[in-house]
């Protein structure tokens, strides 16, 4: 099977040019820098890219399928086919299912899973508990990205929360700890004075005072201090605040011992606190979506170095469950079809350059987590590629939502970008509006 994109503009490694790229099979043969293609002939298949730019395939390293335990709100083969719809190819989940991934059992449960029915690339993070760190000498290096901990409350009760946990944990790990860092006194104590002000269940809006910068930075500083004694790979999850990021020096060339980077997710880089007002708990998530101060910051650092990766959090609850405030509503929301158009929409305001784009949302996953041959439009990489053209204006309708839960932030809203096509190991996995529902991705492979 040959197959050649011709016509488009290539992004890749801080480039942007005209060009073609051959695929045999899984994997790309060549690229072609300039106008010079092979004969068309020669090839099984030929898409003309013309007028659009052609993208490594979007590696999100950090969402919630929900299977098992919660498959009334998703699992991976719905949330697999949004991820195809939205030019995602790869992907990394979370344990926070039931039964939590904290166990060998439950890790390899969800390989088979995934092995049946997710229609892109797959891999799971393996849990931290307060009792569990004997098993992380068990665990598959070249199978799974790295360890996830909760060092602050969130759904799924995985808080660690003992320092002499949290000290064997950061010492322990050889693969790369992510982490979701809030402080749980902090929290507590900001709801029990809402609650007083305000009753049971305080107003949404206030989502960001109770889950406060106080609670991310208190927790965060004490992850970074952790790494820096223990000599481990921090990753910190979904950064939220200005403050947090004085704590991330802008990324150099590190040593795998002690790394210290961070994520932003879309949706904190797209909204703020004040979209409560027009959206409600549709944008509740953890930690919260702060002020514009801290959006802009987060803005700022995804040019400096400071912000590493870009990622969605893609948490789908069914809409009944986000109904209510602060204490009622569900946290989470899904984002990962929407999140290629909504950065690309970031581009056109001049946010970040399309090239630098490319790099938070494809290379510097695989560079991070040390994926095998992905990430790049390389020779010798597997094909995993998107196609998205500007200029094509579209609403997101309850129509095109391909996840389970039926629903998203970004309904009614009409992006200029669209997603034309989606090549998963060569093979055409979502092409104008259709996922192949038959075809099966492959698990990453790390180191």
């Amino acid at each position: 099977m040959r197959t050649l994109i011709k016509g488009g503009r290539i992004v890749n490694e801080g480039r942007t040019f005209e060009g073609a790229i051959v695929i045999e099979n899984e994997r790309i043969v060549d690229v072609i820098d300039g106008k010079d293609i092979p004969q068309e002939s020669s090839f099984t298949s030929v898409v003309d890219a013309k007028g659009c730019y052609v993208l490594p395939g979007i590696i999100d390293t950090h969402v919630h399928f929900r299977e098992p335990g919660m498959t009334e709100k998703a699992d991976i083969e719905s949330e697999s086919r949004a991820a195809a719809a939205g030019g995602v190819t790869s992907y990394f989940e979370m344990p926070n299912t039931v039964p939590q991934t904290t166990t060998i059992e439950a890790l390899e449960d969800k390989f088979q899973r995934a092995a049946k029915s997710s229609h892109v690339n797959y891999t799971f993070f393996f849990g931290a508990t307060n009792d569990n760190v004997d098993l992380f000498s068990k665990l598959d290096v070249h199978r799974i990205p790295g360890i996830k901990l909760f060092m602050g409350s969130s759904t799924g009760n995985m808080l660690v929360d003992r320092d002499e946990a949290l000290n064997r944990i950061f010492a322990s790990a050889k693969l790369p700890i992510m982490a979701h860092c809030e402080d749980t006194t902090i929290i507590n104590r900001n709801m029990e004075e809402a609650k007083k002000a305000w009753g049971d269940d305080p107003q949404v809006s206030l989502h960001a005072l109770i889950r406060s910068e106080e609670a991310c930075l208190a927790s965060t500083t004490k992850a970074v201090e952790l790494a820096k004694k223990h000599h481990a790979r921090l990753h910190v999850a979904h950064i939220s605040t200005a403050d947090e990021l004085e704590l991330i020096p802008p990324f150099t060339k590190q040593g795998k011992t002690t790394s210290i980077t961070a994520e932003a997710t879309v949706g904190h880089l797209y909204f703020t606190m004040l979209d409560h007002e027009r959206l409600g708990a549709r944008i509740k998530v953890n930690p919260a979506i702060k002020s514009p101060v801290d959006q802009f910051m987060l803005r700022e650092s995804l040019n400096d170095g400071r912000i590493f990766t870009i990622a969605t959090d893609h948490a789908p609850h069914l809409l009944s469950q986000k109904q209510g405030g602060c204490a009622k509503a569900a946290s989470g929301m899904p984002m990962v079809q929407f999140s290629l158009p909504t950065m690309l929409e970031l581009v056109d305001q001049k946010v970040l350059s399309i090239e630098r784009m490319v790099q938070l949302m494809a290379h510097n996953p695989a560079t991070l987590f040390e994926v095998r041959h992905r990430g790049f439009i390389r020779k010798g990489y597997q094909a995993d590629l998107v196609i998205v053209r500007p200029k094509s204006s579209w609403t997101v309708t309850p129509e095109v939502i391909e996840s389970k839960c039926g629903w998203s932030p970004m309904e009614g809203h009409t992006f200029n970008w669209r997603v034309e096509q989606t090549f998963c190991n060569g093979h055409s996995v979502y092409h104008h509006g259709v996922v192949d529902r038959d075809y099966i991705g492959q698990p990453l492979a790390f180191r």
